[in-house]
């Protein structure tokens, strides 16, 4: 093998466990659909989503929080699932048509996906500096 053609292997190597690294570490946590965000961050500790018929609104984004801010997330579903938030280990039971919400202070940092646990959906991924 060639010099260059080994530079390049311990290079991708080296790039794809980085890719894997801490902040991303939710992902590899069981349940994950490995979707990701695509809104803009919306700037505020809190967050309130519905899903119906397998649709998530709005649609799955960032939630940006300061560490030690109290987050709030409300999750209204039309189906039975449980809601996650990965990284705090908080789950909240999520019954049809009954809004729950979790509050808690943003004390780890990192990225974090919220997600259903059921149906596999990331409902927002919570980014705290």
């Amino acid at each position: 093998m060639s010099g260059s053609v080994r530079v390049a292997g311990c290079v991708l190597a080296c790039w794809l466990g980085t890719a894997c690294g801490p902040l991303s570490q939710t992902h590899h946590n069981p349940g994950n659909s490995h979707e990701v965000a695509t809104a803009a961050p919306s700037g505020r500790p809190d967050a309130v989503i519905t899903i119906a018929r397998g649709q998530v609104s709005p649609p799955p984004g960032w939630l940006e929080v300061a560490k030690g801010r109290q987050v709030s997330i409300t999750v209204t579903s039309d189906v039975a699932d449980e809601l996650h938030v990965h990284g705090y280990d908080i789950e909240a039971e999520l019954r049809p048509g009954v809004p729950a919400t979790v509050r808690f202070t943003a004390g780890l940092t990192g990225v974090f996906e919220v997600e259903t646990h059921r149906s596999k959906l990331v409902l927002t991924q919570l980014a705290v500096r």
